[in-house]
């Protein structure tokens, strides 16, 4: 997700003092990540799916084209997106279509992007309320030309769909607004019900993974998040097969229970294209059972992991009992 020039973080006035935001797991300084091979072989048969299909897909594709709306499922070719369109779900992607940032790993348009449609808060909430969701996801490409990141829309998208829909629950997956907090607590004093920022992959990684992004400043976000509104569900997530090792994972798994996530996603990285990121190796179904497990066990309220999941893949679950509540 997005990145911003830095800027200034406004002094806290006395209404709105910053809290106090306990030191999360130290991040290891990551050593220099070589580019991992490719992966000569076909995909495995388990993360093969079908094309999209089906009434409420076909539905669902004319309302976002009529609102002139786009979907992170299309945009970023999510393997899900049959699945969850016919189950009349989707990641709403806010701040146009086009990235300022150049991550190795995204299949997002990279370039410079149109002019902000400050109208699009409204048509987000008309598409929700149109198919009656429980759960909406809203997402951003990185906006560093805007002031704020975009901050304001996701603030005003999560208003307007609660004004449409009052019963629907709201995820934000956001991007690191290149560490503004002040762009942070616009979007934190809507109260969404999850606030989800992914860190993507591990630190050894991270550099040439997301290289205009920093993992201690993805920790830092959420561990902020978690403190200035213990009310929210915080959530994020990473890619595997792209170079890491179990035990790296497992790590990271350590450092977001230590900023107090509560909900962590896990898939398998696909490249978009030949020029992307590479795939190192295709992980096991019984590999994405043992993080499972190791989740489960290190206190996550909830741990999706699984070949294909993806950052939105069972949202709704996540606001539901947690796992060792027989969620």
């Amino acid at each position: 997700m997005a990145e911003m020039m830095p800027q200034p973080v406004p002094a806290p006035t006395a209404a709105s003092e910053t809290p106090s935001v306990p030191a999360p797991t130290p991040v290891p300084t990551p050593a220099p990540a070589p580019a991992p091979s490719p992966v000569p072989q076909r995909r495995p048969e388990w993360m093969k799916v079908r094309a999209p299909t089906g009434e409420n897909h076909a539905d669902l594709v004319q309302l976002v084209r009529r609102l002139h709306l786009h979907t992170v499922c299309e945009e970023a070719r999510c393997p899900n997106l049959g699945e969850c369109w016919n189950h009349r779900t989707a990641t709403f992607l806010l701040l146009g279509d086009i990235c300022t940032r150049g991550c190795r790993f995204c299949a997002i348009s990279k370039g410079k992007p149109q002019p902000l449609d400050e109208d699009e808060p409204e048509h987000v909430a008309q598409a929700v309320a149109a198919l009656n969701l429980r759960h909406a996801v809203l997402t951003s490409v990185n906006r560093d030309d805007l002031p704020d990141g975009g901050a304001h829309i996701f603030a005003r998208s999560i208003r307007r769909i609660r004004d449409y829909l009052p019963t629907c629950k709201v995820e934000v997956l956001i991007p690191d607004f290149d560490g503004n907090r002040e762009a942070l607590r616009i979007v934190l004093e809507e109260r969404p019900d999850v606030l989800n920022h992914n860190v993507e992959t591990v630190p050894r990684i991270f550099p040439r993974f997301r290289p205009r992004a920093s993992f201690a400043r993805s920790i830092e976000l959420l561990a902020y998040t978690r403190q200035a509104r213990p009310d929210l569900i915080t959530k994020s997530g990473i890619m595997v097969g792209a170079g890491e090792t179990n035990d790296e994972v497992l790590e990271v798994m350590d450092i977001l229970r230590g900023a107090e996530v509560q909900v962590m996603t896990i898939g398998q990285y696909l490249a978009p294209t030949k020029s992307h990121w590479p795939i190192h190796r295709y992980v096991t179904p019984d590999e994405f059972a043992m993080f499972r497990q190791e989740g489960v066990r290190r206190g996550f309220r909830h741990i999706e992991s699984s070949p294909l999941v993806r950052s939105s893949y069972h949202a709704h679950a996540h606001v539901g009992p947690s796992e060792s509540e027989g969620g």
